[in-house]
């Protein structure tokens, strides 16, 4: 089995290594040009990967132009008669006010109309299109935030975010290879205020638990604050039914409790993002 990734980013690397595990060729493009990877715009090499591959995942997020994967590549993947898999958002949904969210809802109401516009296009292609909210996991997550001392308890009354381990996510799209076509919510099952999230990562390390901070006063930068303009809970329930799917660490409290028991650096990740819209 061979798959091709755009993008071996922080979620797109753990997919890699764990079916390089399992016996899998995998190969990919990177920004950061790391050992085994190819550059994006080396077409030959691209074009060569795409037409041996059996399975093509794309962790690319669309830019102002667009999706730069389909602008390059969008003919040979639709000749392509590989399997299909593309890293979303969940931030298509927009905000609902907190309300539940599941794939029969409209897409391309929130801030990110070009996340939106991908999202469609590559569910056009038959891919596989995984919408994932906050991504978090070794390396990356509020406990790499609190030792750091850069973690808030940002005060918006009412507001919840979805989160997904990384290797539930890893998990969910392995899943998706025997799944049909479409689009599916990898999430865990307890949307939760981000301030429970932090607390819990103060306690876990045996840090005291910051005081709440007014939004106005929290000094977030304009894409973060934009977090807070939308509230939504993210059903995961199509994932389960239709790939049998069921997330290791169902809550934030088992994900963080996992990781504080791992060695983990002090200082996290710096692997670019893949697909992550909300606030962890």
């Amino acid at each position: 089995m061979r798959l091709f990734v755009f993008g071996l980013g922080y979620s797109a690397s753990r997919l890699a290594a764990r079916l390089g595990n399992r016996g899998w060729r995998v190969t990919g493009t990177s920004q950061d040009g790391r050992a085994g990877s190819i550059a994006f715009d080396d077409h030959e090499r691209v074009a060569f990967e795409l037409a041996n591959a059996t399975h093509i995942l794309s962790s690319v997020p669309p830019g102002e132009a667009g999706d730069p994967v389909l602008a390059a590549h969008g003919p040979a993947l639709a000749a392509s008669r590989a399997w299909l898999g593309y890293l979303s958002s969940t931030g298509v949904y927009g905000d609902t006010g907190g309300a539940w969210v599941d794939e029969s809802a409209p897409t391309g109401t929130g801030r990110r109309s070009a996340r939106s516009e991908a999202d469609a296009a590559w569910l056009e292609l038959g891919a596989r299109v995984f919408r994932l909210p906050g991504i978090y996991g070794p390396g990356r997550s509020p406990l790499d935030r609190v030792r750091r001392g850069t973690a808030q308890r940002v005060d918006v009354p009412g507001q919840v975010f979805s989160r997904i381990h990384v290797d539930d996510l890893v998990e969910g799209v392995i899943a998706g290879f025997n799944g049909p076509a479409g689009a599916y919510n990898l999430a865990d099952d307890m949307p939760a205020p981000q301030v429970d999230i932090v607390a819990l990562a103060c306690r876990l390390l045996g840090l005291a638990v910051p005081p709440l901070v007014p939004l106005a006063d929290a000094g977030l930068s304009p894409q973060a604050l934009a977090f807070y303009a939308e509230n939504r809970r993210v059903a995961n329930g199509k994932a389960k039914r239709m790939l049998g799917w069921r997330p290791l660490y169902a809550d934030y409290r088992l994900g963080l409790r996992a990781l504080s028991a791992i060695t983990s650096p002090a200082i996290a990740s710096t692997a670019p993002a893949t697909a992550s819209s909300d606030q962890l």
